[in-house]
């Protein structure tokens, strides 16, 4: 049977790059891989722009992995196009429906979830959104502290300057459909994740059935640890071509 393709979709506060090692080596294994770009603009639009995506773009058989936010925007688009067969989260949120990201992280210990927000991310407004809406990108201390503190100083400042900012609404709006329910699924949990700590992350990767695999990883264990997520998405792929 062909090998599927591989869609990796990045998170908040990231692009495409932030998959790079391990869409390397997918592509040395022989997988097309392919790493759209995710709005960032909330659940509705990002999730129906990734269904568009694997529709005009994918054919055959797709493995759709998801960092971060990307685990909220593939739980919805799974379902919308394409033939998605598997799914992978790294360092995830897994939501069922009518959750968000603040009730996911409301009382988990994220570094995120503080009383004053302004005291980790910075606000800026945009043009074109929504009333009251804003962009929030991490203050360069919450990268090098909480986001990515296991990367060397040097890639750590290279995410403080190129973040792709996510809106607040999009941190707000519910999930509206779970693809776990009908597509199998693995997780990578990063154990020194202090986003979205290990314990959340565990909790929604064994509510979701999914095949778990833990690594000593802040946030970004695909970066700092991409061998371990290159594996988790090897095993959803072999599964596929089963």
């Amino acid at each position: 049977m062909a090998k599927p393709t591989i869609v990796l979709v990045h998170g908040a506060w990231a692009d495409a790059s932030s998959w790079n090692a391990v869409a390397s080596e997918l592509r040395n294994q022989g997988f097309t891989v392919l790493a759209p770009p995710n709005l960032l603009r909330g659940v509705a639009a990002d999730a129906a722009y990734i269904s568009s995506f694997l529709a005009q773009r994918t054919t055959g058989p797709v493995v759709l992995a998801g960092h971060s936010y990307g685990g909220f925007v593939i739980t919805n688009a799974a379902t919308g196009g394409g033939d998605v067969r598997a799914l992978v989260y790294v360092d995830a949120f897994v939501p069922e429906e009518g959750e968000n990201v603040f009730q996911i992280l409301g009382g988990s210990g994220s570094a995120l979830d503080v009383p004053d927000p302004t005291t980790v991310l910075d606000i800026a407004g945009y043009p074109g959104g929504p009333e009251g809406d804003a962009e929030a990108f991490l203050k360069p201390d919450t990268v090098h502290n909480f986001f990515a503190q296991d990367l060397p100083e040097a890639d750590r400042w290279l995410i403080v300057a190129g973040q792709r900012p996510i809106t607040l609404s999009a941190n707000t709006t519910p999930s509206v459909s779970a693809a776990w329910k009908t597509l199998p699924s693995w997780a990578v949990v990063g154990t020194e994740d202090l986003v979205i700590p290990a314990a959340t992350q565990r909790s929604m990767a064994e509510r979701a059935g999914a095949k778990i695999t833990e690594v000593a990883g802040s946030h970004v264990s695909m970066v700092s640890h991409p061998q371990v997520t290159l594996d988790t998405i090897l095993a959803a792929a072999a599964h596929v071509g089963e």
